[in-house]
């Protein structure tokens, strides 16, 4: 009989009395060579639990430390290869020349791993990402317990699980706890710019409807299987290639660019799904992913059986990772595009790529990346008319961005302007998790999430769960598409 087993994962203390010099707590990362040591516990008020970890986004929520959360963090979760990953990257964290990080993480591994979590109650506030079948009832239960709760995205996989999250959503204002998913992609400069230039009339003028076959916003992304996390190769856990575990990429990492569109067209707003939104129609299709590369990228030599479903020619395994959607959020019509490839074309870089399109009445505003190029995504200003009255009022207008973001400039270009943007403001997306995780931990401090946080949030998964649910029935009426 397995036996739950409990380990810890300690790290040198250093000089107490360097954390006196810090000053105040305040919710951004503490650098190298503050105290990790926990001699004032009122002074960390946000105690972390790590829940059945089975991502990476889990570990690098860690990857900074922050001076309102303990530097103990309790891990619970299955036995297995996933948990010892995320303990492998948080001890890569703590013994790094550079800013290492001073977790001890506190272990227990059982079946019952998260009964024992909500009876234990070690930490004040639940972290999840990894296997999403179960996300959204542990999210729930996490609430109900007295948790605050920081979850990877996807929160939900599919409609039975949204009528599961919008009860959280309820439980969480009734038992006043912060429930918040880690969309990082509101941190990359670009996207932070081109919702900025939108709300700037002389600029954008005011959003365009577009049509179904021509939408008033586009966004795309394109994300590898075999990627580098941290310096290292990512190993992916052989679940990560079964939908009915991960989730499509449609409720997956389609999250982001819903979000975007969301947080770029209407800011600040507070929408309704149930009358802002109406998804038009929504299709899928999959990658194909051999056997030798699965095992590069699991470390497994064969596909596990709940994954032969979808197996065809024997070493070829299709995972519905890819996803398009058609809607329209109050009036704009919209349309997002994930996709899933191996890997990086050569020269690329290895990384995933977004380009985005939003269409005003007086310019576009376009992200662009190039996949076979290491360059970071541009951000591009195109008038709908080259005249020189538009070019003065840009140049005028742009003054009062350039005071809130110094150093960014316009560059002429043969189809308008692309906006230079300096190396202090491209972090990286693994950068974007203590971001996040600030923005989080000012929300628990003084309980005052936005008003529009939440409705928008059921907005984007109603928006994904609805579209997956039009897809599946479109397929199913398409001859030989139904075994997916």
């Amino acid at each position: 009989m397995h036996r739950p087993v409990t380990v810890t994962f300690c790290v040198a203390v250093i000089f107490a009395g360097l954390l006196a010099s810090c000053g105040s707590p305040t919710s951004t990362p503490i650098a190298s060579g503050a105290n990790p040591a926990d001699t004032a516990a009122a002074k960390k008020p946000v105690r972390l639990v790590t829940l059945d970890p089975g991502h990476f986004h889990a570990a690098l929520v860690q990857k900074s430390m922050y001076a309102d959360i303990d530097s103990i963090v309790h891990v619970y979760a299955p036995t297995g290869p996933d948990v010892q990953s995320h303990l492998d990257k948080i001890n890569a964290y703590n013994t790094r020349e550079k800013d290492p990080t001073h977790w001890v993480e506190k272990v227990y591994t059982g079946p019952d791993f998260l009964q024992k979590m909500l009876s234990e109650k070690a930490g004040n506030t639940v972290v999840l990402a990894g296997n999403n079948l179960e996300k959204t009832t542990y999210i729930l239960q996490s609430l109900e317990a007295g948790f605050h709760v920081l979850a990877d995205k996807p929160m939900v996989i599919d409609e039975k699980g949204f009528d599961r999250l919008r009860q959280a959503f309820d439980t969480a204002a009734a038992r006043k706890e912060i429930l918040y998913d880690i969309m990082t992609e509101r941190y990359e400069i670009t996207s932070i710019l081109q919702r900025e230039l939108a709300q700037m009339p002389a600029i954008y003028g005011t959003q365009e409807n577009g049509t179904s076959s021509d939408p008033g916003v586009r966004a795309e992304s394109v994300h590898r299987w075999y990627k580098n996390v941290s310096g290292k190769a990512l190993t992916r856990p052989a679940w990560f290639f079964d939908v009915t575990q991960q989730g499509e990429g449609m409720v997956d990492v389609m999250t982001h660019l819903v979000d975007l569109v969301q947080w770029g067209c209407f800011p600040d707003q507070a929408l309704d799904y149930t009358k802002d939104i109406r998804v038009d129609h929504a299709r899928h299709w999959p990658t194909d992913l051999t056997l030798s590369r699965f095992r590069t990228i699991t470390q497994q030599d064969s596909f596990p059986d709940y994954l032969k479903k979808n197996i065809v020619h024997d070493t070829v395994l299709q995972v519905l990772t890819n996803g398009e959607i058609g809607y329209r959020l109050k009036g704009v019509y919209v349309r997002t595009t994930a996709t899933w490839t191996y890997d990086a074309p050569p020269g690329g870089g290895g990384g995933d790529a977004y380009r985005s399109v939003m269409r005003g009445t007086k310019a576009n505003l376009l992200i662009t990346q190039k996949e076979d190029r290491p360059d970071p995504p541009a951000l591009l200003i195109q008038p709908v008319t080259h005249d020189a009255a538009y070019g003065a009022a840009l140049t005028e207008q742009f003054k009062t961005l350039q005071t809130k973001y110094p150093g960014i400039e316009l560059k002429k270009t043969g189809e308008g302007w692309e906006v230079t943007i300096p190396a202090r403001y491209r972090e990286g997306h693994e950068s974007h998790f203590a971001r996040v995780t600030d923005k989080f931990l000012e929300y628990v401090k003084h309980n005052d999430m936005p008003v529009w946080e939440v409705p928008d949030i059921i907005a984007k998964y109603y928006t994904t769960t609805r579209a997956l649910e039009l897809a599946r029935q479109t397929r199913r009426q398409l001859p030989g598409q139904d075994k997916l």
